[in-house]
């Protein structure tokens, strides 16, 4: 089983938006089960968990696991393909977000579209490096601070921009025959705090939500910028 999945068939990703399906996702994702097993889990009959499970398994996102007897019937045993799935923008294709049609550095919005290429493509690469049996040279970099005062904020940014700019131009080679081109994504972004709270604003019984806290994230990555071909070495 993998760790994650990115969808990319909008067929798929309605499938997996399903809140009952979502809900045998999660339960296989835990271990290999039946129809049955699951029925009473999700309190549904065993033909209609069936149905579900053979949804689910026609677009890939699980698979047969194996298969036991039990009286006069043969079940089959199912399991999640990935942990976790993330629905890649390829699946609303006609509307998936375009970093390059605005630039704003200060936009979220802006940082968000950024955030959905970088899945878009690095699921590109995935796919086309598992059909090669190819491994992927990715890296990302994480961390947390928490700046004292919004000038120490603007200051850290002003220095990572420098800095970052500064390794580009030193190994940026756009004329070396059979380079490898990558992207560089750099994002800065309030931290979500794990715990929720309610709004108090919501009517009684209303979900809580995340909120923001005055620390910031930074998050760096580097990938290439398109699949990889099954010909690349």
């Amino acid at each position: 089983m993998l760790d994650v999945t990115v969808i990319e068939d909008a067929e798929a990703a309605a499938v997996s938006l399903d809140p009952i399906r979502g809900r045998l996702l999660a339960e296989l994702a835990a271990g290999p089960a039946s129809a049955a097993m699951l029925a009473g889990k999700v309190g549904l009959p065993r033909q209609k968990v069936n149905y579900h499970l053979k949804t689910l398994e026609r677009h890939g996102l699980v698979e047969l696991a194996g298969e036991r007897r039990k009286g006069n019937v043969t079940e089959r045993l199912m399991r999640a393909t990935a942990a976790s799935y993330v629905i890649s923008p390829l699946a609303l294709a006609a509307v998936q977000p375009d970093p390059d049609r605005f630039r704003d550095q200060l936009s979220a919005r802006w940082l968000l579209a950024l955030g959905a290429r970088l899945v878009r493509d690095v699921g590109s690469l995935i796919t086309g490096a598992t059909k090669a049996r190819k491994r992927l040279a990715t890296f990302a970099l994480d961390g947390e601070v928490t700046f004292a005062t919004a000038a120490d904020r603007a200051a850290f940014i002003e220095e990572l921009t420098q800095g970052v700019g500064a390794l580009i131009r030193k190994y940026h080679d756009g004329n070396a025959e059979g380079g490898r081109d990558h992207r560089i994504v750099v994002a800065v972004h309030p931290t979500v705090k794990p715990e929720s709270v309610t709004d108090p604003a919501a009517p009684p019984g209303a979900a809580p939500v995340a909120a923001a806290s005055s620390a910031t994230s930074s998050a760096i990555a580097a990938t290439a910028p398109a699949p990889i071909p099954p010909a690349q070495g």
